[in-house]
């Protein structure tokens, strides 16, 4: 740090020069208790309106960046349509049809999305509208080929498939530097696609129809073959169908309904009947042998008992009155008795003839139940031989009638597909057919310029949170709270250039006087005795200012009428210069009363102890117990000791000086002092023993947010306190010694 020194004519006469304030240094590690940036309301504005001019700049430069791309953007048209989209119906039953389910819905719906963005739906659009012909769209210069694959590419990248939520319907769009070209695009991707999916269901109901004609052609030659393998099995196996059915039918019990089956089945019914005849006959025959006379015998001598009964009958009436020897008794018994003679003799010539009819009956029944029993036999073994010749028969008739069903079906089918295959509605429509846009949908210099805006604001902000994160100094009260963990009492403004802190000091209305002074009324309740009565100000690195707000401070005392002592304790590089035989060096050194090393100022109530002269060993001397009991006798006669400590940096004398001192003030530079340094400088004075009262910010600038003076109280707009090469100048001189 550089430091102008002005000896002024006559003993006792100082002169305080003004710290220059040091530059930028080198980046420098962030607070560990930091640990990175801790962003509010309040920072955010701050660090905005800090790099203001870089984010104008961003945003001037965003908004420039968009006017240009508007400016060289070649307009574009945009046409679009509406489609319809269907889901193909699943016919359940006759004249009943099902729709598809939801998630089959959703599938067919993305599926027709993938095939109006395909590849071949773009070359039928680009041969449609031989686009490879035309210069405007491809270049001519190319083989037709390669046009028609630059046409392809162009559609599929400018050609937009856009679902409408909740519906089925699609919205297709085109753009291009045309806006009748656009429109026909746009309308040629509708009309081609509902087209091909007309010809995919075309394609597909041909290939069936062509599938099934082959099968038919095979089906039939294999029904044929297996007809003619059955005819030729009947005939060599001797099988004479005689069954009803066409080809051929099995009969309850499996079999074929061959000849001989149909005999035997017509044998056995006849036996059956034989049978009945005959049992029927041999019962007659039995009964008519042991009952006797017939209903034929008393047929015949019916009227040959009634003229019995009546002779008898008369008979019986005349033996009331006759008796039994008279002659009409013994003619009606004589004639009775004849009678009687022939109904015998015709009883038993009806019997012998009944007998030999019923014989010859039961005879003639018993030998045709044998001739068919014999006739059963013979056709029983015939009919168990063809059964056994029957099962291969039977086998390859299954096969014939099998052929038959799937020639049938595979027909019936054939008939069905060549009727109405391919027809039907389509599941594509045309809701609103592409028209020729009235203006260009780009380039939109309003959007471009809300772009350009919203870009080069977020490029000024976000590049003034990283210059503020790489540029890790204590920039306000906040930080001195927050990163070095003190209190903070107060910023000073930047003195602008030009200007005199003395005269500034002088104006108790000015902004400088008024920050300071705000310091002292914090420094007064800092504690509860009040202002502390000796107090060091440092800082962690040179022209931070801690000198001038030495002076500053002692001057504010004075005014209030308090008795101030400034100690200048830099015994590297004084900022006050003196007699070389007097002072803090002399008096650590050689001893001696401490009013001879005072000397009084031009103030009122402000003396001043030069530094002395430059010792050899600055920390071992300020090492010594005479510093602290120094500080104390002058506590002793003055109201309050100031002393102007050397910067902290990596020595020692800081440190001692502070534990000598009842407390201590870290000065820092706004934007200038490190982050890292200023916690060393904090946690070296705190090792040391040191009563840190509180830190304070100088040259703070104006656009901070929320401040004037420290903590928003002012008469006038935020000043600052210059760091430039020409220095105010203090003139303290005493009107005598002390």
């Amino acid at each position: 740090m550089n430091r102008e020194v002005a000896p002024v004519a006559g003993e006792g006469r100082w002169i305080l020069v003004q710290d220059t304030g040091g530059g930028p240094g080198p980046v420098g590690d962030r607070d560990a208790q930091d640990g990175g940036l801790d962003l509010n309301l309040s920072r955010l504005l701050r660090i905005i309106m800090e790099w203001r001019w870089l984010i104008l700049g961003a945003v001037a430069l965003g908004i420039a960046g968009g006017t240009v791309a508007t400016l060289l953007t070649q307009p574009l048209y945009r046409a679009s349509a509406t489609l319809e989209i269907n889901p193909p119906s699943v016919q359940v039953m006759a004249g009943e049809e099902e729709k598809a389910g939801r998630r089959e819905d959703g599938r067919f719906l993305e599926t027709q999305y993938g095939l109006l963005r395909s590849r071949s739906l773009a070359a039928r659009v680009a041969q449609d509208l031989n686009l490879a012909s035309k210069p405007e769209f491809v270049p001519p210069e190319a083989d037709r080929a390669t046009r028609q694959k630059i046409a392809v590419a162009k559609l599929t990248g400018n050609f937009e498939v856009t679902p409408v939520p909740n519906s089925r319907l699609i919205r297709l769009a085109y753009s291009s530097e045309s806006p009748a070209l656009s429109a026909e695009i746009v309308n040629s991707f509708a009309r081609n696609f509902i087209n091909s999916n007309l010809e995919r269901r075309y394609d597909a109901s041909s290939y069936a129809r062509d599938f099934l004609a082959r099968q038919i052609g095979k089906v039939k030659i294999d029904l044929e073959k297996s007809e003619r393998q059955v005819v030729a099995y009947a005939q060599g196996a001797g099988i004479i169908e005689t069954g009803g059915g066409s080809g051929g039918e099995a009969d309850s019990k499996g079999g074929s309904s061959s000849l001989e089956s149909s005999s035997l089945v017509a044998l056995n019914a006849a036996l059956a009947d034989a049978q009945t005849k005959r049992i029927a006959a041999e019962q007659r025959y039995r009964q008519s042998r042991s009952v006797g006379a017939t209903a034929a015998v008393d047929e015949r001598t019916a009227a040959l008992r009634q003229q019995v009964g009546t002779l008898e009958a008369e008979y019986q009436e005349k033996r009331t009155t006759l008796k039994p020897m008279h002659p009409e008794l013994l003619a009606l018994r004589s004639r009775i008795d004849a009678l009687n003679r022939l109904i015998g003799s015709e009883a038993g010539r009806a019997v012998g003839g009944q007998a030999n009819t019923m014989l010859a009956e039961y005879r003639a029944a018993a030998a045709e139940e044998n001739s068919l029993r014999q006739r059963v036999a013979q056709l029983r073994g015939a009919v168990l031989n063809l059964r056994g010749k029957g099962i291969q028969y039977n086998i390859l008739q299954r096969e014939v009638d099998t052929n038959r069903s799937l020639y049938e079906a595979l027909l019936q089918r054939y008939k069905e597909i060549g009727v109405a295959g391919g027809i039907g509605t389509n599941a594509v429509s045309v809701v609103d057919a592409a028209e020729t846009p009235g203006g260009p949908y780009t380039p939109n210099l309003l959007l471009n310029l809300l772009i350009g805006l919203g870009a080069g604001l977020v490029a000024g902000i976000g590049a003034a949170l990283v210059l503020e994160i790489i540029n890790d100094t204590i920039k306000s009260p906040e930080d001195v709270r927050e990163k070095l963990q003190i209190p903070p009492l107060g910023a000073i403004p930047k003195l602008p250039a030009g200007k005199d802190l003395t005269v500034e000091l002088e104006d108790r209305s000015s902004s400088i006087s008024e920050a300071y002074f705000s310091l002292l009324t914090s420094l007064r309740f800092s504690t509860d005795r009040g202002a502390p009565k000796s107090l060091l100000v440092t800082s962690s690195k040179p022209g931070e200012g801690k000198s001038s707000t030495t002076l500053a401070l002692a001057t504010s005392f004075a005014r209030l009428g308090n008795s101030v002592l400034i100690i200048d304790s830099d015994l590297r590089k004084p900022v006050f210069t003196g007699s070389p035989d007097r002072g803090l060096s002399i008096l650590l050194t050689a001893g001696g009363a401490l009013a001879d090393h005072i000397s009084r100022t031009k103030l009122d109530n402000l003396c001043l102890m030069s530094a002395g002269a430059i010792p050899p060993n600055p920390a071992e001397l300020l090492a010594s117990p005479r510093l602290k009991s120094i500080i104390m006798e002058a506590t002793e006669q003055f109201d309050v000791v100031l002393v102007d400590g050397p910067p902290v940096l990596g020595l020692a004398d800081a440190p001692q000086l502070g534990a000598a001192c009842q407390a201590t003030l870290v000065v820092v530079e706004s934007g200038k002092t490190r982050t890292k340094a200023a916690t060393n400088a904090v946690a070296r004075l705190k090792e040391a023993g040191s009563h840190l009262v509180g830190g304070l910010v100088t040259k703070f600038p104006k656009q901070a947010i929320g401040y004037s003076y420290g903590y928003g109280y002012g008469y006038e707009p935020y000043q600052y306190i210059t760091d430039g090469k020409s220095r105010g100048r203090f003139d303290l001189l005493p009107a005598h010694d002390a």
